[in-house]
């Protein structure tokens, strides 16, 4: 268990790098410009860190978190049966609801402003929903055609691309969701994915 100092330094450290990240691109900030922005010397930095890399890695452990806990609270609201589609859809709503409230860090993850926050961000939402496939026996459940990474691959691909078009397009947060889950329902329940 970290105490409070180092949970201190760490969140300011992450904060300070979000908030850089909105001025600079995530490849232009110094480990040097970081310290002096946060307040905190190198050697405590390095006492935490490898490097930036890191530590943008942590953010996005930190967003893993959230974003669980976001899945939990609406699998506990709206789908008390677990319906494996709503299952997804809950998914689908924790990663948006996430990326909406922590704007200010996952707007920089877009292709065109960070290839190494997008590439990093892929994996992660890949990982996460290839690993909600593979568990409790849902891709026996659902009778998927192709392997869960690659069901999880064509998901997320498909639905992070459609979430930045549709917010490239100014659609609103509730219509983005309402529409990325009506095309995920869509997938779900037809012969794309699935046997039948």
């Amino acid at each position: 268990m970290e105490d409070r100092r180092i949970k201190k330094t760490k969140r300011a450290l992450k904060n300070t790098l979000i908030e850089m990240m909105t001025e600079l691109p995530f490849e232009q900030i110094s480990i040097t410009a970081l310290c002096d922005r946060a307040e905190i010397s190198r050697i405590t930095f390095y006492s935490h860190y490898n490097d930036k890399y890191a530590l943008v890695d942590d953010i996005f452990q930190d967003m893993i978190q959230k974003g669980n806990e976001l899945y939990q609270k609406h699998q506990a609201e709206n789908n008390p049966e677990h319906d494996l589609v709503q299952n997804y859809r809950n998914v689908l709503y924790a990663i948006v609801e996430l990326y909406y409230t922590e704007y200010a860090f996952f707007s920089q993850t877009i292709p065109g402003k960070s290839p190494y926050l997008a590439f990093s961000f892929y994996n992660y939402v890949l990982k996460t929903v290839e690993s909600y496939t593979t568990k409790e026996g849902i891709k026996q459940k659902l009778k998927l055609k192709y392997s869960p990474k690659k069901t999880a691959g064509f998901l997320c691909y498909g639905l992070v691309g459609f979430i930045n078009e549709s917010h490239a397009e100014t659609d609103s947060v509730s219509e983005i969701m309402e529409e990325a889950s009506g095309l995920l329902t869509d997938l779900l329940t037809s012969d794309v994915l699935l046997e039948r």
